[in-house]
């Protein structure tokens, strides 16, 4: 038996309203936009600033593992539509926090953390940071320091970045 065409040419209802409720879409979509972002901070800056090919394929597989606890099953636009909505709107206020407050900014960004103070390189910093030696003489070569003891101070920036500051000449 063929399936029947609707009469109205407009887009069916099913695929513009929701089968959850908004309220619960919401509630869906902070739980884990906060989960996220509790989880990514404690993993350590370097998986936003310095992504790996492997750190992307897990941030690929992490959103698709992701999407069903927000949405519930519910693939229609209308859901797709609101959780765009609350995830936006979740990330402009957390922005808007970080920037009106330095404790809530501390929470979600961090702070910025020498790798190498005084050309002596932190170990205990480097392993809590889970930047590699490896990365760590990437960042000082593209400096132009050629070892540790060539740099002043190493910084891992909020960003993930690694900012490299050179000993003053002799």
């Amino acid at each position: 038996m063929l399936a029947q065409i609707p009469a109205d040419p407009g887009l069916p209802s099913f695929l513009m309203l929701p089968q959850l409720h908004w309220s619960e879409l919401m509630f869906r979509a902070v739980v884990v936009y906060v989960f996220l972002i509790v989880l990514i901070r404690i993993t350590g800056r370097r998986q936003v600033g310095m992504m790996s090919p492997t750190d992307f394929i897990l941030l690929l597989i992490l959103s698709n593992a992701v999407q069903n606890s927000m949405n519930g099953g519910d693939n229609s636009l209308g859901a797709g539509l609101i959780l765009a909505t609350v995830l936006i709107a979740l990330n402009y206020a957390m922005s808007s926090l970080a920037r009106r407050s330095k404790f809530i900014e501390q929470l979600l960004v961090g702070r910025p953390v020498f790798i190498v103070r005084d050309g002596k390189l932190d170990e205990r910093m480097l392993a809590k940071e889970k930047v590699t030696h490896h990365e760590l003489t990437a960042a000082l070569r593209a400096a132009g320091c050629p070892n540790i003891e060539a740099a002043r101070h190493v910084i891992l920036e909020t960003n993930g970045s690694i900012s490299v500051i050179h000993r003053n000449p002799a």
